[in-house]
C-alpha cells in the first residue's frame, strides 16, 4: 500500500542482460566463481537465481506488465542512481548496478 504521490522503486535480476552475456559468451559478466559454476550457462543459471535464492527473473516488459495489473499507471525503466521521480534520495539503496534492473512505478 502507498500513499498517493508515492513511488515505488524496484532493483530486479535483468534477465535481458544476463541472457545477453550468455550469448556473446562472457563469462567475466558473472560473479559465479568456476568451483559454484564453470560452464557459462551454469553461470547464467547460478547468479540469475543468485545461488537459488531468486524464485522469479524479470524483463522490463514482465515487469510493467505485473505493475499495471497490480494498478499502477506510470511505470518506467530508470538507470542505476537515476530516478524519474521527485524524490532522489529513492536511489540510495541502488546496488548490483551491473545485474540489475531499476523500475519505478506510481499509482
Amino acid at each position: 500500500m502507498l500513499r498517493p504521490g508515492a513511488v515505488l522503486r524496484l532493483s530486479l535480476p535483468d534477465l535481458d542482460r544476463g541472457i545477453a552475456a550468455y550469448l556473446r559468451d562472457d563469462p567475466a559478466y558473472f560473479y559465479v566463481a568456476d568451483d559454484a559454476a564453470r560452464t557459462i550457462s551454469g553461470k547464467l543459471i547460478v547468479q540469475m537465481t543468485w545461488y537459488g535464492a531468486s524464485r522469479m527473473l524479470f524483463t522490463f516488459e514482465f515487469a510493467e506488465e505485473l505493475l499495471r495489473r497490480a494498478g499502477f499507471a506510470t511505470v518506467r525503466r530508470c538507470a542505476f542512481r537515476q530516478t524519474g521521480s521527485r524524490f532522489p534520495e529513492i536511489v540510495a539503496l541502488d546496488n548490483r548496478e551491473r545485474e540489475s534492473l531499476f523500475v519505478e512505478a506510481e499509482r
